[in-house]
């Protein structure tokens, strides 16, 4: 049987530590967002040409989208679990009677939840600087909840290696930041030379703004096919290494 209460009271623990810390959590990405749309959409945007039949504007939107979401959805994983384990209340959280799974539940959860309540946020930001149509709104939300689930669970693998803050921030800021602004986020891989085009198909990021993009302009530079298995594909590596941690017990203790 599978622990409710448990499960709601990390969720619960997780979402309020949220609303307390509202400007950090919700409000700065939306600002920091909302100068790329500025900069990017407007003063820039304006000055080119469309790419797939879709204004540079509208066409940025999934990017920035996506931009927000891996990295929100990876440092409130991270820092949520990370926590315990830096101040030693993850032995309370070991001897608690809930499995690894409610465990993840709980923290994954809620680190989604949040991922996905900011990028409704940015959307609904999107519409004040550019107009946008979704083609497909039930693949835009599928897509939205995948992807914040995926790399909420990558977050909270770094959150169980990381040993310090240091640590907590190196993956984020040295690999997936530049993976995403190299990932098809402000253009189209079908733009570049195709040496390039080939090297990018490695870059794991690409699937992901692909596929989100599609939902929206029904144009992608990846088959909507293909970036759901890869996405999913990576949801599967990621569970299977959250398993073997808590059956070894690696760095689960400071």
């Amino acid at each position: 049987m599978i622990n409710i209460h448990g499960i709601k009271a990390i969720y619960r623990f997780e979402m309020a530590r949220t609303f307390r810390t509202l400007m950090q959590s919700i409000v700065a990405p939306v600002l920091t967002t909302s100068l790329y749309f500025i900069v990017f959409g407007t003063a820039i945007g304006s000055r080119m040409g469309e790419i797939d039949g879709v204004t540079y504007g509208a066409f940025i939107i999934p990017g920035l989208v996506m931009l927000s979401l891996l990295s929100e959805s990876i440092s409130n994983a991270s820092f949520g679990i990370y926590m315990p384990k830096w101040s030693g209340t993850i032995y309370e959280l070991l001897s608690a009677p809930v499995s690894w799974v409610e465990v993840l539940l709980g923290y994954v959860g809620a680190a989604a939840t949040k991922s996905v309540m900011l990028g409704l946020l940015i959307l609904g930001t999107a519409r004040v600087f550019v107009p946008y149509e979704i083609a497909h709104p039930v693949w835009m939300v599928g897509f939205l909840l995948l992807t914040a689930v995926t790399f909420s669970l990558f977050g909270f693998i770094i959150g169980l290696w990381a040993d310090n803050f240091q640590k907590l921030q190196v993956i984020p800021l040295l690999v997936v930041t530049p993976l995403t602004f190299l990932g098809g986020a402000f253009y189209s891989i079908q733009m570049l030379p195709p040496v390039w085009q080939t090297l990018s198909l490695f870059n794991p990021v690409v699937y992901l703004i692909s596929g989100f993009r599609w939902s929206f302009y029904g144009a992608a530079d990846v088959h909507i096919g293909v970036s759901t298995g890869m996405t999913l594909v990576f949801l599967a590596a990621c569970l299977a290494v959250v398993w073997w941690v808590f059956k070894t017990g690696y760095r689960l203790r400071r």
